[in-house]
């Protein structure tokens, strides 16, 4: 998001012109936001999609800029670590078949990436986190070599100062305690995020009804349960990506500690988009102050719209798990972006989960003033929580229709209630309402069956260490992952024998 970074090394004067240069960018957001008709349009839907480039032997394979270059695919980018890619899916109607289109899109691009790897002796895996990652994989020599990501990282370590990245993960078996120089561990985590467009005045009701929608739709949609030989969280890349990326040294005077630049949020959106990307600016500092050469404040002034590039970039190193996008494209807009599911397991389960996480929100959306009340942000927060650790097992807040609420509701019993709802949402908004059902038929099998992506890792490695020691085992279960996934058949048909 924003403009290309070339330069990686920053002086007072590029943060304060930079700072400058956000507040004028946040003073002609509002004044776009306030334009009669800003904005306004068909909803779209598009995604990412990050991915691992493994060996033969399922081990993580570093050449990604290799890889890139043998693909002339303008999808195809690269990512903060040197085993990953991204391809950017473009974006298409949400009425009609948006996820035909999409999943048409993975398989094209993902196809695309694939010839290009194996030029490298490389494989493409669709994976929240790699399980066969070792440390030695994640050291300051995995970092892409380009001034975006060394740039990136020497700011966040110097706004630690010498105080190393401290992570700590406890799952219900057994727990991860870690000491880091890098931020390479990020780049254990890849995902699948959705990008819905929005009508600004409509974003505050589907934000918070995306906030809501989240903890339920994650937690059967688990891919991500093991992490440096380790069983932790069904979504192990909850708890990792907010201690990778910690730009937060020591506590202050007082005791003081700074908001983390990955969260889930502060609270709900009282008015609009305007406040989310104002919080942003208030409190985090400038991370890459690369100041351009537009004026906000004049093309604003002159009826034109603005890149506001600084703004967008600032945004780019503020991970909220839904953020807030301003595009200029297509006369301007905003949307959503659905950070939290991860890569995988195969194109159909994750099309099925974007069904159901987008078709949810905008049901929520509809009824989301009645909502919130009945559930202070606090427990949604705890719900997200939850959920990532605990996946099918988590037991979720729900809003009751009378006092008291919240309520406590096993998240597979939600999750079946839910899902008319999603299809709902799904059909009002012009989605076929065959392809609604196809999709949202996955979720529920997955649910009667309780297999996700993560209770199938667990399960088959389970099987597979008692025949062999762990490390052998994670490539053996890697590798009849590769041949699933390959297969298409969603997760819950895969067997575990």
């Amino acid at each position: 998001m924003g403009m290309a970074i070339h330069q990686e090394d920053f002086r007072p004067e590029d943060h304060a012109r930079f700072s400058r240069r956000l507040a004028e960018s946040l003073e002609a957001l509002r004044a776009l936001l306030a334009r009669p008709g800003f904005g306004v349009g068909p909803p779209t839907v598009g995604a990412e999609l990050e991915l691992c480039l493994v060996d033969r032997l399922g081990f993580p394979l570093p050449v990604n800029r290799e890889v890139l270059a043998r693909t002339s695919d303008p999808r195809v980018t690269l990512e903060l670590d040197a085993f990953n890619l991204e391809v950017n899916l473009r974006p298409g109607p949400l009425a009609g078949r948006p996820f035909t289109a999409l999943r048409e899109e993975v398989e094209s691009a993902v196809a695309a990436v694939r010839q290009a790897a194996s030029t490298q002796g490389a494989r493409v895996a669709v994976i929240g986190i790699l399980p066969t990652l070792r440390e030695a994989d994640l050291g300051s020599g995995a970092l892409t070599g380009e001034p975006r990501y060394r740039a990136m990282s020497a700011a966040i370590r110097q706004r630690r100062g010498a105080v190393p990245f401290q992570v700590a993960i406890r799952g219900e078996e057994e727990a991860l305690a870690l000491t880091w120089n890098d931020v390479t561990l990020e780049g254990a985590n890849t995902s699948l995020q959705y990008h819905l467009r929005v009508a600004p005045g409509d974003f505050a009701r589907m934000y918070n009804a995306a906030q809501l929608a989240t903890a339920p739709v994650l937690a059967v949609s688990g891919n991500s349960p093991l992490f440096l030989g380790r069983k932790l969280w069904d979504e192990t890349r909850v708890a990792l990506f907010r201690q990778a990326v910690d730009d937060r040294g020591e506590p202050g005077e007082g005791g003081f500690q700074p908001h983390a630049r990955v969260s889930f949020g502060h609270g709900w959106v009282r008015e609009g988009a305007y406040e989310l990307f104002a919080e942003a600016v208030a409190l985090h500092p400038p991370m890459l102050p690369v100041t351009g050469e537009e004026s906000p404040r004049e093309r604003v002034a002159a009826g034109e719209v603005p890149g506001l590039d600084e703004l967008r970039l600032h945004q780019s190193t503020v991970w909220s798990w839904n953020r807030a996008i301003y595009d200029p494209k297509d006369g301007g807009h905003l949307r959503i972006e659905f950070r939290a599911l991860p890569a995988g397991p195969t194109t159909v389960d994750m099309v099925a989960n974007g069904a159901f996480l987008l078709g949810l929100t905008l049901a929520l959306a509809e009824r989301v003033d009645a909502l919130l009340p009945a559930l202070p942000f606090v427990h949604a927060y705890g719900n997200f929580i939850r959920a990532a650790r605990q996946g099918l097992d988590a037991e979720l807040l729900w809003p009751a229709d009378a006092a008291p609420s919240p309520q406590p509701v096993l998240a597979t019993e939600l999750v079946k209630r839910l899902l008319p709802e999603a299809r709902r949402g799904l059909v009002g908004a012009g989605v076929d309402a065959r392809e609604a059902d196809t999709l949202l038929g996955v979720i529920e099998r997955r649910v009667s069956l309780r297999r996700t992506g993560a209770v199938w890792q667990r399960q088959v490695l389970a099987r597979l260490e008692s025949q062999m020691p762990r490390r052998d085992a994670l490539a053996a279960m890697l590798e009849c992952y590769l041949q699933h996934a390959e297969s298409g058949a969603p997760v819950h048909a895969w067997p575990v024998e």
